[in-house]
């Protein structure tokens, strides 16, 4: 199932993912978790980028793989791109936070609860 388009089929809201299971020891895990903002593209998209990657960026292979044009490549990379861009958004860092965990005054964990 392709979850980066996963809809409720009643009020057709984006589908949370709210359960992990082993299917080996058959232990799971209830609660609301998080993908990844690649996780949350097309299947296909999520293809392109993984041979982009383990060709180690090379347009020219791409160009190969997919029997496609240098531009069409680089549009294709540029229109990921700004999908992530707009589900990527960067906390508003305060240096005060990141001073006290520095000093170690307060954790990670509790830097980010602040940071939220």
């Amino acid at each position: 199932m392709d979850i980066s388009q996963a809809q409720c089929p009643g009020c057709k809201q984006p589908m949370k993912i709210t359960r992990l299971n082993c299917p080996e020891c058959e232990v799971a895990l209830d609660g609301e978790f998080e993908i990844s903002p690649l996780a949350e593209l097309s299947l296909e998209n999520q293809l392109f980028v993984l041979a982009f990657v383990r060709h180690h960026g090379s347009i020219k292979k791409m160009e190969t793989l997919f029997g496609i044009s240098y531009p069409t490549v680089k549009n294709r990379l540029n229109a990921i791109a700004g999908q992530l861009d707009s589900q990527f958004q960067a906390p508003e860092v305060s240096s005060d936070i990141l001073e006290k965990l520095a000093r170690g005054e307060i954790t990670v964990a509790q830097a980010m609860e602040e940071l939220e």
